[in-house]
């Protein structure tokens, strides 16, 4: 019997009692390639010894010091670190302990931001269907993964929705690329006109969708064409990078990769690699200025905020991926990766769509290629995946209600950067291997 309150209440997880570099080993010496990093997190791997030796020296010299009464040496390094790599013109940072966290530091900051500057009337957002921004309410409010927000529904603030870029099964077939992404931008203009310019604080997107959806990249221009609409109605954009960046994607920040600047963007998983929990808000003087010259005070904050111990751990983990040269690595892996699951699954009868950039893959199930039905969700298929993918020795990350919230299955692939061509290899064998089983192991309603 465990006391712990389980994410599925009824059965307790293996044990893990190890780890190091892509693999995990649990209570019975079994041992897992770690092909998703977790939640995508663990960029680095397990146990490097860097890191581990600056945790150590970090906590002899000082574990925690509350942020009302001290700053630290530490995380004033960090933040110099993660603004001398930033977007230009980011050049403020919040810390925060996570992901959600930081998306809420993001909506409360954009919120304050307009309450300082005399528009207080600005109140709600827009954020895309499919998407996923955390489990807090705030965060929940925001995202559109409609499985997570059901239950929770009438707590949470209205948001205005609008379509994600979803290329594969929303471009219609007599429809350019680039036309499609047109209609995306003119539906979000429209909600912002419907909504009322005037009254929207930010458009929250995730610049390249992780969990929900599997890895979807945007289409070329669509994020250019936010920034744009964004300016001319004085909407904040903020940049959800909680899964995709800290150079999943192969640039640090995948917005990189769209020639854009957001005002606010949120940071975690890879920022400290799972060594210690750290996430953060990265701003605009834009948006800090006219609270610092206003009421010069954030009006929020944590416990764990700035943590010393946290702070250490994910500038050591930075420190490592930039002498390294781990980023170009992510590219050309990545590149790998891709050609790998091509191969093998590129024309797989049940495979409908391979995507996503640098170390963050997704691919899509399918009941049948050719007009790209889903499986029907009773089956729950990732479920099977997931399972059979354990039973071969292989972490990865299915989910399902890939196209709604309820029908579609897909998988996601996001190892550390540190991960071999051979590692690489293994982790495309053992997952095509957990997809033909798990197919044939179920089986649909007649």
């Amino acid at each position: 019997m465990s006391h712990i309150i389980h994410r599925a209440l009824r059965t307790v997880p293996l044990k893990a009692v190890s780890a190091q570099g892509i693999t995990i080993t649990d209570e019975h010496g079994k041992t897992y390639l770690d092909g998703s990093g977790g939640a995508a997190v663990s960029c680095l791997g397990h146990g490097h010894p860097e890191v581990l030796a600056t945790l150590h020296a970090q906590i002899d010299k000082l574990a925690y010091a509350h942020t009302s009464f001290f700053t630290s040496e530490v995380s004033e390094a960090l933040a110099d670190n993660l603004v001398a790599h930033a977007p230009a013109g980011m050049d403020r940072v919040y810390f925060v302990s996570g992901g959600s966290e930081a998306i809420e530091a993001a909506l409360k900051l954009a919120r304050q931001y307009f309450v300082e500057i005399g528009q207080p009337e600005r109140t709600l957002f827009v954020a895309r269907r499919q998407s996923y921004h955390g489990n807090t309410l705030g965060a929940l409010a925001v995202g559109g993964n409609e499985w997570r927000r059901r239950q929770f529904a009438p707590l949470l603030m209205d948001v205005g929705r609008v379509a994600p870029c979803y290329e594969y099964r929303d471009r219609r077939a007599d429809e350019s690329q680039d036309d499609y992404t047109k209609r995306l931008l003119a539906e979000i203009e429209t909600t912002f006109q419907q909504l009322g310019p005037e009254r929207i604080i930010g458009f929250v997107a995730e610049t390249v969708v992780g969990a929900t959806a599997g890895a979807l990249e945007p289409t070329p221009g669509y994020f250019k064409g936010v920034r744009a609409l964004c300016d001319r109605y004085g909407i904040l954009l903020i940049a959800d990078e909680v899964m995709c960046g800290m150079g999943r994607t192969g640039t640090l920040h995948a917005v990189e990769q769209e020639g854009i600047v957001p005002d606010l963007m949120t940071i975690a998983k890879g920022l400290g690699g799972g060594y210690q929990p750290i996430g953060a808000v990265l701003a605009t003087s834009k948006v800090v200025d006219p609270i610092s010259q206003g009421s010069g005070l954030f009006q929020h904050g944590h416990t764990y905020i700035g943590h010393p111990t946290a702070a250490a751990a994910a500038l050591a983990v930075q420190q490592v991926i930039q002498r390294d040269g781990l980023l170009p690595q992510v590219l050309s892996r990545g590149a790998y990766l891709r050609a790998a699951l091509n191969d093998r699954l590129g024309t797989h009868a049940q495979v409908g769509d391979i995507r996503g950039r640098g170390l963050f893959m997704g691919v899509e199930l399918v009941r049948d290629r050719a007009d790209k039905t889903p499986f029907d969700p009773a089956l729950k298929l990732h479920s099977h995946i997931k399972a059979q993918a354990m039973r071969n020795g292989l972490l990865v990350y299915p989910m399902g209600g890939t196209i709604d919230g309820q029908t579609g299955d897909h998988v996601l692939i996001a190892p550390p950067f540190i991960a071999t061509e051979d590692d690489l290899d293994q982790i495309v064998d053992r997952l095509a291997n957990a997809i033909d089983t798990a197919l044939l192991s179920i089986k649909e309603p007649a």
